[in-house]
């Protein structure tokens, strides 16, 4: 299957977090090309998706005040990928002038500068206690997207414990729903396709290992929530193929007929759909699908490319 491409976002502009348009692309890092630190360059392409999160507004602080030697130097640090000290910055700008707007960025700061050294946890706690102290903010959108990337950015192997993904499909959709139309909704909208695609994976993963023991309707059961839950994913012309090997194995033919019937009406061109045309056809069987099964009724039609 070929894997879904995203493009990743980046904010633009220097009077704060804008919640408007689309800019960037996967080149576009906070620093520029050219400017791009070692540090950041190894968290390029890192995890299953489309990169690095969204970056805050990085403008300096005003030269004038006596918080910008703090907040300054924390933009330093970051320019230099030294995040784990730009984040000590950010909370010595806070401790030391809690009343500050400066105080209140340096919050966000924080949370960004853990996303940066993968400290997850600490973003999550950075982000919550942000929009606990200014719900209402203008960048309280930024922290739910932080919130939502950092669980996305923990999602592993296929093999690995859903429980990270299961996290990232709610706080990237909370994101979504707070904000819809934003960037942040745009970017966490593109990685909750991706998000869906690795559950989905899960399930397949799990239904062929029933399926080689024997254990078709366990198998079925997990190929059904591909079908059901995850249709618009890269999996569904397998889980389909897949329920018609098992239904076959089952002695069901009226079903195992229906999925491949549906399948081929799907995905024509697809090679499991001349592998389960070829698998009926072998035991004198044509696709044919049953407008009351299941399966008919979960997918009328897959839009697809």
């Amino acid at each position: 299957m070929a894997a879904v491409a995203l493009a990743a976002l980046m904010v633009s502009g220097c009077s704060g977090i804008d919640t408007s348009g689309l800019g960037g692309g996967v080149s576009d890092y906070i620093w520029g090309d050219s400017k791009t630190s070692s540090a950041k360059k190894a968290k390029r392409g890192k995890g299953p998706g489309t990169g690095d999160a969204i970056s805050p507004d990085l403008t300096d602080a005003d030269k004038g005040e006596p918080v910008a030697k703090l907040y300054n130097a924390g933009l330093e640090k970051m320019k230099d990928g030294e995040f784990r000290s730009a984040a000590k910055k950010f909370a010595e700008v806070e401790r030391q002038h809690p009343y500050s707007s400066w105080a209140t960025r340096a919050v966000l700061m924080q949370a960004y500068s853990q996303y940066q050294r993968n400290a997850y946890d600490e973003t999550v706690n950075a982000s919550k206690r942000f929009i606990t102290l200014h719900p209402g903010h203008r960048d309280a959108a930024y922290a739910y997207y932080l919130i939502g990337v950092s669980y996305y950015e923990q999602i592993g192997e296929v093999t690995r414990d859903a429980t990270a993904t299961k996290k990232a499909l709610d706080a990237l959709a909370e994101v979504s729903q707070r904000f819809p139309g934003s960037r942040y909704a745009r970017d966490a909208e593109a990685k909750t396709v991706l998000a869906k695609d690795h559950l989905a994976g899960k399930e397949m993963e799990v239904g062929r290992y029933y399926q080689k023991k024997r254990a078709h309707l366990a198998a079925i059961n997990r190929f059904k929530t591909v079908v059901t839950e995850y249709q618009t994913t890269t999996h569904t012309p397998e889980a389909l193929y897949r329920l018609t090997e098992t239904y076959l194995a089952l002695g069901v033919r009226s079903e195992a007929q229906t999925a491949a019937a549906v399948l081929g009406h799907n995905y024509p061109n697809n090679e499991w759909y001349r592998d389960a045309y070829a698998l009926l056809t072998g035991q004198g069987l044509k696709p044919v699908s049953n407008p009351s099964s299941w399966i008919t009724r979960a997918i009328k039609s897959v839009t697809h490319s």
